[in-house]
């Protein structure tokens, strides 16, 4: 994929050195080592923000609940009422 976009970032000399030192142990460039490491992590953190991970309580009640789902309430029943009056056939 072509790279047509820019990234600028102010870093320490340390970061810098060490980040550099990294890449030339990997044998890449500091661009490369950069830009897949955040790749990395921004896909990281985005499949933490998206994906949920229950326990086995939190399983077992999901999956009860979408077999044996409960009575819907008045305020579900009002609202689907309202719902079907706004929407045409």
């Amino acid at each position: 994929m072509p790279r047509t976009e820019r990234l600028e970032a102010r870093v320490a000399t340390d970061l810098k050195a060490r980040l550099c030192r990294a890449a030339a142990l990997e044998g890449r460039t500091l661009t490369e080592f950069v830009t897949d490491h955040l790749d990395q992590a921004a896909r990281k953190t985005i499949e933490s923000w998206e994906r949920w991970e229950l326990g086995q309580r939190d399983r077992e009640e999901f999956v009860r609940a979408l077999l044996e789902p409960p009575e819907p309430n008045q305020a579900l029943v009002e609202a689907v009422r309202r719902y079907r009056g706004q929407v045409p056939s």
